[in-house]
């Protein structure tokens, strides 16, 4: 009785406070308005890269020693021209959609099911955007759902009345060079690198270089992998506030454009464009690491609603 008269006078403290703000009102977000921004953002996501992805074209066709890697980063740019002016998509794999969403806590959804209004936004948006449909509705019996949906779809839930959505639609062909690293704690740092290094190395040309390394490490085997995925979202500009973390981006960078797969994976000095890392708070007996290897179109979107 003791306990529990302590764990409702403690509940009765924290009402009112930062847990619970009462008369607050909370803010409505529309399924329809939902609908209507997934549908334009998958779109502008395959028509339009980036201008942190564009910048990192053009310094990478600059420093470029190989005459042919030269010609290769010059057709990418002139392709993303095309692309942009013609409306078509910059890649033929347009992608799974993937989404992740940051839900203030003091959102309201009406009309509908949020995820069901993602996924509707997706369906649109590959349908009027005329964007190849890539998705199997089952691994095995592989018929295509033909709207590109199931997305994947990853909730953070925040502080705030907003919801922030990014979308990153993502093309098997670098995907599919993937890889988790169950790492032991004496393997440290060197092991971490080692083990992207790895990753890249086996990519090779199949990753349609160059490209953007997104790397997790810590969390669990499915918490690392999350955390590489995301790392590809962060604009290659913004850099890390921990110091190690980014001295080992700019080291990985470095290590990696001197493997000499180059553009298209036929040589050169420019690989990779950005090494992402992401971290988290692991267990004492773990160092997971997981890499995500994004070709150049490292495409993704966000917006706040």
């Amino acid at each position: 009785m003791e306990l529990g008269h302590e764990l409702i006078t403690d509940l009765k403290c924290r009402t009112g406070s930062k847990f619970f703000k009462k008369g607050k009102t909370m803010r409505t977000v529309l399924c329809t308005e939902i609908i209507q921004n997934v549908k334009e953002m998958c779109i502008e996501a395959n028509h339009f890269l980036s201008s942190d992805m564009k910048k990192a074209l053009e310094t990478a066709k600059k420093k470029e020693h190989s005459p042919l890697g030269t010609q290769i980063l010059g057709q990418l740019e002139e392709n993303l021209q095309i692309a942009a002016e013609d409306k078509i998509p910059i890649c033929q794999d347009t992608g799974m959609a993937v989404l992740f969403v940051k839900l203030g806590q003091d959102v309201h959804v009406e009309g509908g099911s949020l995820t069901e209004a993602l996924n509707e936004g997706v369906r649109q948006g590959y349908r009027e955007g005329f964007l190849r449909k890539s998705v199997v509705g089952d691994p095995i019996l592989r018929v295509n759902t033909k709207d590109n949906t199931p997305a994947v779809i990853h909730y953070d839930i925040v502080d705030g009345d907003q919801m922030e959505i990014t979308i990153a639609p993502k093309g098997f062909g670098s995907e599919n060079m993937s890889r988790v690293f169950m790492l032991k704690p004496a393997d440290g740092i060197e092991g971490v690198k080692e083990a992207v290094l790895t990753a890249v190395r086996d990519a090779g040309p199949n990753a349609c270089p160059p490209m953007v390394v997104g790397v997790g490490i810590g969390g669990t085997f499915e918490k690392c992998a999350y955390l590489a995925k995301k790392a590809l979202t962060r604009n290659i500009d913004k850099k890390p506030q921990i110091s190690w973390v980014k001295e080992l981006e700019e080291e990985l960078l470095e290590k990696i454009n001197k493997l000499g797969i180059g553009p298209g994976g036929l040589g050169g000095s420019q690989t990779a464009f950005a090494v992402n890392v992401e971290t988290y708070p692991t267990h004492i007996a773990g160092l997971p690491v997981a890499v995500n290897i994004c070709c150049h179109v490292n495409r993704h979107v966000t917006r706040v609603l």
